[in-house]
């Protein structure tokens, strides 16, 4: 099954040289960036990031733009996503230094940081000059996915957020509009706002239209129901300890409605749903086999074909929906910001500052928006000035549209959970949803996550991660403010 966030090598034999658009370099913080790197000409620095489509960004469009500008080499390393967290910390705990500059999930940093595998970026920051371009990040990724312990260890640089996308021209059909209302006795919502309604609305759309379309669809994959139960567990108001105890309450009422609306959802949605991964569920929404769905931001780029007729694209299905497409925040007001990566500089480097050097300039102001209008890069808004450039509102007819979802989801977005050993938390959501599709029962599934959520804790230290979980508690994106 192909996912997300490991499109494999998808594409990667056809190459795309991207170019600036700007017509000079201004004295700014990539400016600053390129002056400083000068120095290190002739060197080579080394980047670790996602293998795929992320990585056409470094190896066709900024690695040989700073090769261009500085004399330095980009060597990058392509690694899965499900192997990048291993890897760092192999890298590390060999001292071999074989990585200068990382790419890192937010929700990696407590232990990257715990480990001494991430450089402290402060005293970098300072000296060129970046704290006034960091404060231009996006709140919500600026205030939340940058510091540990109050230094700077990365910087947010991918807008990942899900998004709710909905056929315009199906909700907004006279004839579904005057049936949903003699029904229920209210108007269609246009779009959905909250769980009820949309489940409401998905169900009647497949009934009325004997499924062409279907209502709604998802990817139900196990991978991504980490993602998606986050998200919705907290829009029902779930909590996912006791602060005081640290004992797991994943198993509450809220979570057991979600996974039972999940199991109630499947049977309006398309057959075979609750094996959909990023792929099956963006073909289904293309080829306008469903009316509503949630997903990362690429997909409203590519509904609108926008950069879809490139080679590198050549795998994405032609869309039947241009133009037919609606954004929104999902359900409850209060989207994921799944994944998502920060850029940061492995401590066992040799090559600290060039690798340093580069990742401002990656992320700076001016550089970062070429990056997010790369079609096939999969970097996402992340700057306030990115949702509100013209350039990028221009791309397609609604963009204006899809940013201002973006900038909507980001300020009002949940951040993964993110504590010691997370990983071992989400393998066991991954592992309950995968019981689900299996047919078992969501409350024994919850109870029995709960518990080995409890073990986890144990094993790692009941107060050392109390620490940590009230650190993240204490940050605007974990709870919804109900």
């Amino acid at each position: 099954m192909v996912t997300r966030r490991d499109l494999g090598k998808i594409g990667l034999a056809a190459g795309f040289a991207g170019t600036f658009t700007r017509p000079a370099w201004a004295a700014d913080a990539a400016q600053a960036a390129v002056d400083a790197a000068k120095q290190y000409s002739g060197q080579t620095i080394t980047i670790v990031w996602e293998a795929g489509l992320q990585s056409l960004d470094p190896l066709n469009f900024s690695g040989p733009k700073w090769k261009e500008l500085t004399g330095i080499d980009v060597k990058v390393v392509e690694v899965p996503v499900a192997e990048m967290f291993t890897k760092i910390m192999q890298d590390f705990r060999s001292g071999a230094g074989a990585y200068d500059a990382l790419n890192v999930i937010p929700a990696w940093m407590p232990d990257l940081v715990n480990a001494g595998a991430l450089e402290v970026l402060d005293p970098f920051v300072d000296k060129y000059a970046y704290r006034d371009e960091l404060q231009k990040i996006a709140p919500t990724y600026r205030d939340n996915q940058m510091m540990v312990n109050g230094k700077i260890y990365g910087f947010p640089d991918d807008g990942d957020v899900f998004v709710m996308y909905y056929r315009t021209d199906v909700l907004g059909d006279p004839a579904l509009q005057a049936a949903y209302k003699a029904k229920f006795g209210t108007d269609l919502p246009v779009p959905p706002t909250n769980w009820k309604d949309f489940d409401q609305v998905g169900q009647f759309i497949t009934e009325f239209t004997s499924a062409k379309p279907y209502g709604a669809a998802f990817f139900r994959e196990s991978g991504y129901g980490n993602f998606m139960f986050q998200e919705r567990f907290r829009n029902e108001g779930g909590k996912f300890f006791d602060a005081d105890t640290m004992k797991a309450t994943i198993n509450s009422d809220a979570g057991i409605k979600v996974l039972t609306d999940w199991v109630a959802e499947n049977k309006w949605a398309p057959p075979g749903v609750e094996q959909w991964g990023f792929v099956e569920n963006l073909a289904a929404f293309l080829q306008g086999q469903t009316a509503m769905t949630i997903s990362w931001p690429p997909y409203g780029r590519w509904a609108a074909s926008y950069g879809t007729d490139q080679e590198v694209m050549s795998w994405v299905p032609k869309s039947t929906i241009a133009g037919k497409v609606g954004y929104a925040m999902t359900p409850g007001g209060h989207p994921e910001l799944a994944a998502g990566f920060c850029l940061s500089v492995s401590s066992a480097s040799k090559n600290k500052e060039a690798a340093y050097l580069f990742i401002q300039w990656l992320n700076s102001e001016s550089v970062s928006l070429e990056r997010v209008k790369l079609p096939y890069a999969l970097r996402d808004p992340f700057r306030d000035s990115h949702f509100t450039d013209p350039g990028y509102a221009a791309l397609w007819p609604e963009a204006k549209d899809y940013l201002a979802a973006l900038q909507a989801g980001a300020n009002n977005g949940l951040l993964d959970l993110s504590l010691l050993q997370t990983d071992k938390y989400e393998e066991v959501l991954r592992q309950s949803v995968s019981k689900l599709w299996a047919g078992e029962d969501p409350k024994a599934i919850l109870d029995a996550a709960a518990a080995e959520w409890d073990a986890i804790t144990e094993k790692i230290g009941v107060d050392k991660q109390k620490a940590v979980y009230a650190d993240w508690a204490s940050k605007s994106g974990a709870y919804p403010k109900m």
